[in-house]
């Protein structure tokens, strides 16, 4: 076990060391695509999609309207069926 730890240790050790430059790298150009306007609006625009694939609530359509200031509002599916 003793032997695992000092492998991990010096692995670890020796990694960071050759290895920050190419982090940083990668770090830094996550960093712009995560802050990116483009991604943001899709992420948003993903979100919302699947918001209301999984949304139990019914979509409501209008119906005939009753008079200038009444609207009666159906489930979506509902208008199908008639």
């Amino acid at each position: 076990m003793l032997r695992l730890m000092i492998g991990v240790a010096a692995g670890y050790v020796l990694g960071t060391k050759a290895g920050r430059a190419r982090y940083e790298q990668i770090s830094s150009a996550t960093r712009a695509v995560a802050g990116s306007p483009v991604t943001k609006k899709l992420v948003s625009a993903s979100r919302q999609k699947l918001s209301d694939k999984l949304s139990t609530r019914p979509k409501l359509e209008p119906m005939v309207p009753v008079d200038e200031r009444t609207t009666i509002l159906v489930p979506h599916d509902q208008l199908r069926r008639r």
